[in-house]
């Protein structure tokens, strides 16, 4: 039987109200920098997953630009663009505590560790979970198989015994699957298609139904094994 649910933060459980482009933007012209590209910036992100802010990943895009910008002025104005724009999906509160009943719930989530932990705290979420982890303060991020052991160890159960829900093809899914647990792949409009690597899939605008009935089907599945 399943023993722990561990779930992705950004748009598996809360998204922003603008997309992460109009929100790039805004907090360059509030920090008077240049304009930077979103592909770059997740280039950028993906190379500095265990940081404890997001001020390396702006040093890198600012290196050689024209600007009197400081990078910690421009990670802090896109902080703030952030926790303003963010929301929960519907229902995924009252989610957590009915799988908590059940299952230990933990969270594992890509990036610098001050920029992830105010997402938490923006939304009310620091205890949502029995453990919370973030890469930032981790010697890998996902898709990393220590960054899934690093949760799974927090939360005191065998991979095997655990679901990831997330919505990213690499991140998520292939570093759950390869790690040992089970995935929940997390569907986005205009995103990726379902992966076979995940047991089951989930319309991000289902969330808070289907991923319960889904952890219940694997479950049950499980014990007929």
């Amino acid at each position: 039987m399943l023993q722990a649910v561990v779930f992705d933060l950004d748009y598996t459980l809360a998204v922003p109200q603008r997309d992460r482009t109009t929100i790039l933007e805004a907090a360059t012209d509030a920090a008077d920098a240049p304009d930077l590209s979103r592909a770059d910036y997740l280039e950028a992100h993906r190379r500095n997953l265990t940081r404890e802010t997001r001020e390396p990943i702006f040093a890198e895009l600012l290196e050689g630009r024209e600007t009197g910008t400081e990078p910690a002025d421009l990670a802090a104005a896109y902080r703030e663009e952030i926790a303003s724009d963010l929301e929960p999906l519907p229902g995924v509160e009252s989610m957590l505590a009915e799988l908590g009943e059940q299952y230990r719930i933990g969270l594992l989530t890509n990036g610098p560790v001050r920029a992830q932990r105010d997402k938490l705290e923006t939304l009310g979420w620091e205890d949502a979970f029995d453990a919370a982890l973030v890469t930032g303060e981790l010697e890998a991020g996902k898709p990393d198989a220590r960054a899934f052991e690093a949760i799974t160890d927090e939360l005191g159960v065998d991979p095997e015994d655990a679901v990831y829900v997330g919505d990213e093809v690499e991140a998520d899914i292939e570093g759950a699957t390869g790690a040992g647990m089970t995935a929940i792949q997390i569907l986005l409009e205009d995103g990726a298609d379902p992966d076979p690597r995940a047991a089951a899939h989930v319309s991000q605008d289902d969330v808070a139904t289907a991923v319960p009935a889904a952890i219940a089907g694997l479950d049950e599945s499980m014990a007929d094994a």
